[in-house]
C-alpha cells in the first residue's frame, strides 16, 4: 500500500477542517430507466459527506484507501475535482468495492461486493486527528475490517482532541456480520459529540426502543443527535430540551442516493460556520442547522448526482 500523503504535511490545527474517514467506493445505479442495465458512479457515505463539504465550501481530507483500477481513477477525480484533499489517503494495487443499489419505494438497498478490495485497507491516521476541528466517521469502513479496526483507534482520538461527528449509516448484506457491525457502530456512537442517524438506523442499532427515546438516551449523555426521517423531515436533540423538529423540503425528487450524506455535510458545514463547532445549540440554532441541512439534501434528491450542486449561503 502506497501512502499518497505528501512530504510536507501541514502541523498545527487548520480552521474549519475537516478529516472524513471511511470507503470512497463505486455504486452500480439502475440507468435510464432500465433495471436491467447498470450505471457506474462514486459514492460511499464518507466520500459523498468529503464532497459535499467542499461543495459547500468547506475544507475537508478524505482519509481513505484508493486501488488502481479504472474505478479508482474516476473516484480521484471527482474527489479532487470537488476540493477534497487526498493527502491523507493511501493507495494499493487492489481493485475498487462495488456497491450494487436497487432504489426503491422505501429507500435503496444494497448488495456489495469488496472482498479484498483496496477500499477498506485505510492508513492509520490517529496522530493526525488534533489538527482538525471535527471528525466525521461512518459508513460501511467501520464494520468491515481491516478498515473497521482503523475507524474505531481514529474515533477514539478524535473524541479526545475535538468534535467526533457519527453516522452509523446501517447496512443489511450476507457479507456483513450483523452482531459485531451493530456493536461497532453503537460504540462510534457512544464516542460521538454529533450523532445522525435515521430512524431506520436507530431502530436497527436499539430494536428494544423507540427511535425518539433512543435519540432521548444518547442526547441525554451530551450529545447533539439529529434523526432524520427522509420525506417526513428531521428532529434534533439536545441535552433535555425540548425535541426541535422540521419538514423535509418539497422537490421533485429525481435521486434520493446520497441525501442522508449532504444533510450530514450540511450539517457540519452550519455547525462549522454558525457555531464554532459547540453541538450545545439554543433552540433557534438546532432549527437554523436543521434547515440549512435539508436543503443541502433538498439539492440533492432533485437532481441526478450524490452531492450538492453549489454552495449555500449558511
Amino acid at each position: 500500500m502506497t501512502d499518497t500523503r505528501a512530504p510536507d504535511a501541514p502541523c498545527g490545527r487548520c480552521p474549519g477542517s475537516v478529516l472524513v474517514l471511511g470507503e470512497a467506493l463505486v455504486d452500480l445505479v439502475p440507468a435510464g430507466g432500465d433495471a436491467g442495465v447498470r450505471a457506474a458512479q462514486p459514492g460511499g457515505a464518507p466520500a459523498n459527506v468529503a464532497v459535499g463539504l467542499a461543495r459547500l465550501g468547506g475544507r475537508p481530507s478524505f482519509v481513505g484507501g484508493l486501488g488502481d483500477d479504472a474505478f479508482a481513477g474516476s473516484i480521484e477525480a471527482w474527489l479532487t475535482g470537488a476540493g477534497v484533499d487526498l493527502s491523507l489517503s493511501a493507495r494499493s494495487p487492489l481493485p475498487t468495492a462495488l456497491a450494487v443499489a436497487d432504489p426503491g419505494e422505501h429507500g435503496n438497498t444494497y448488495r456489495f461486493h469488496f472482498g479484498d478490495t483496496a477500499t477498506f485497507r485505510l492508513p492509520d491516521r490517529t496522530g493526525e486527528t488534533a489538527r482538525f476541528d471535527a471528525v466525521y466517521a461512518g459508513g460501511l469502513a467501520a464494520v468491515v475490517e481491516p478498515a473497521a479496526g482503523v475507524v474505531a483507534a481514529t474515533a477514539r482520538a478524535a473524541a479526545r482532541s475535538g468534535l467526533l461527528a457519527v453516522d452509523p449509516n446501517v447496512r443489511e448484506d450476507r457479507v456483513l456480520d450483523p452482531v459485531r457491525g451493530l456493536g461497532r457502530l453503537r460504540e462510534l456512537c457512544s464516542l460521538a459529540q454529533v450523532v445522525k442517524a435515521s430512524d431506520e438506523d436507530l431502530v436497527r442499532l436499539w430494536p428494544d426502543a423507540a427511535p425518539e427515546a433512543s435519540c432521548r438516551k444518547l442526547a441525554g449523555e451530551g450529545r447533539l443527535v439529529v434523526m432524520t426521517r427522509g420525506s417526513r423531515g428531521a428532529t434534533a436533540y439536545v441535552h433535555d430540551a425540548p425535541a426541535v423538529s422540521v419538514p423535509a423540503l418539497p422537490v421533485r425528487v429525481v435521486n434520493t442516493i446520497g441525501a442522508g450524506d449532504a444533510f450530514m455535510a450540511g450539517m457540519l458545514t452550519w455547525l462549522g460556520a454558525q457555531a464554532r463547532w459547540d453541538p450545545a445549540l439554543s433552540a433557534a440554532g438546532t432549527k437554523a442547522m436543521l434547515v440549512y441541512a435539508a436543503r443541502t439534501a433538498a439539492s440533492v434528491c432533485a437532481t441526478a448526482g450524490t452531492e450538492p450542486t453549489a454552495p449555500l449561503e449558511v
